[in-house]
């Protein structure tokens, strides 16, 4: 059972947009128990990227859809939690428009804390957009968590995000890493560094499934399944290993579950791939449970090598067998994930999980991450936050 400090109050610059994204990313995860015994405000992810017209359709749906997000206010969306949207710019190389930008924000989140009656809350900030911001509110503690090296993504002002990254570092009162690479890189560079890790809604993803839960889409796919979940962008996601391996396998069907970002891959229209859009996070266990085997079929780079995604401990929670291409975090994983560089090795990893699956290794899998609860790791950020004695950094 975990034990938070009570009327513990929360202001988070989150690095998502609840009416989006995906409520399964570290940040949501966390704040929603610690919105069991206290308060949280949660301010949708402040944008980073620059605005480029070139997108066309993709640039006007990204409007849009920042645009409702704003105009949804101040909502209460669970017990406890709260979500708002300022309007902001994302003009984070312009000394000017940075100025009014801040200024802007500040105004309107300071209002919100009113509303709420927060008064010197938790300042957490996982979106680095948030920097300027944060730093100037009344806070009791300052958190950043570091989820990413948000540098190295596409379409942002490096530099500006590298120094973003360094004022946080050396301000908060912790700053808590999920990657171990960016940890063992980094806590130097930090005011106090603690190595967290990901963790699992271990109960939601291990529960055995009913017959009313199974996803109506997926009855009619035919078996094997290989699948994944997750949003999908050629940023992170290796196509044309997908491309390849969809003619590699053509006795195996390929499900994507999860919201394409930019065209749709040339994979989508083959025979054997089902694309089965973005769905609600209580209902990916439903979809998961249907796979025969998972997949992480990522790009080669060095924002992958820095990653650590939180749906290796979902499939393993699942209890599936897992082919990924090679990155760091898989390290403490290769006996329970079995990894492959080429989309030869990858379609023979495949086959070889099919063949090799058996009770023995699905609790092997389980076993693993149960640990690895969500739970677990919001009582480890508190220990850590308020000076009690921890077992080891993150289980």
């Amino acid at each position: 059972m975990m034990t938070t400090p009570q009327n513990m109050q929360i202001l988070c610059f989150g690095g998502q947009d609840w009416w989006y994204h995906n409520r399964g990313h570290v940040d949501i995860q966390l704040m929603r128990r610690y919105a069991r015994t206290g308060r949280v405000l949660y301010v949708n992810s402040i944008v980073m990227q620059r605005p480029k017209l070139s997108q066309g359709r993709r640039f006007v749906q990204k409007l849009v859809r920042k645009g409702r997000s704003i105009v949804r206010g101040l909502r209460k969306v669970e017990d406890n939690f709260w979500v708002y949207s300022p309007v902001s710019l994302p003009l984070h190389h312009r000394d000017w428009s940075r100025a009014l930008n801040t200024a802007a924000v500040k105004t309107q989140v300071v209002c919100a804390e009113k509303l709420l009656r927060l008064k010197n809350p938790i300042v957490w900030i996982v979106c680095p957009a948030a920097c300027d911001v944060a730093l100037r509110l009344r806070h009791s503690r300052f958190v950043y968590l570091k989820t990413d090296a948000y540098e190295l993504y596409p379409n942002v002002e490096t530099e500006v995000v590298r120094e973003y990254d360094r004022r946080l570092k050396e301000t908060a009162d912790l700053t808590l890493f999920v990657s171990r690479e960016l940890y063992e890189q980094e806590a130097a560079e930090c005011r106090r560094a603690f190595f967290l890790d990901h963790g699992v809604d271990y109960d939601r993803f291990a529960a055995p499934a009913t017959d009313g839960e199974i996803a109506a889409e997926m009855k009619a796919v035919k078996r094997p399944i290989v699948g994944y979940f997750g949003s999908l962008d050629g940023h992170t996601v290796d196509y044309g290993l997908i491309d390849r391996l969809t003619d590699l396998l053509p006795d195996m069907s390929f499900v994507f579950i999860g919201k394409v970002y930019g065209d749709d891959p040339a994979f989508a229209c083959k025979r054997n791939v089902r694309m089965l859009g973005q769905k609600d996070y209580e209902q990916i266990p439903h979809y998961g449970r249907l796979f025969d085997v998972a997949i992480m079929p990522w790009n080669q780079t060095l924002w992958i090598q820095r990653c650590n995604p939180i749906k290796l401990k979902e499939y393993l929670a699942l209890g599936k067998p897992v082919v990924s291409t090679p990155f760091n975090e898989l390290q403490s994983y290769h006996d329970v994930v079995y990894t492959a560089l080429t989309a030869e090795d990858f379609a023979q990893r495949i086959r070889e999980a099919l063949a090799e699956d058996c009770p023995e290794k699905i609790a092997a899998r389980r076993k693993k991450v149960a640990k690895c609860t969500w739970d677990n790791r919001a009582q480890t950020v508190l220990a850590q936050l308020f000076g009690h004695e921890t077992q080891g950094q993150g289980g």
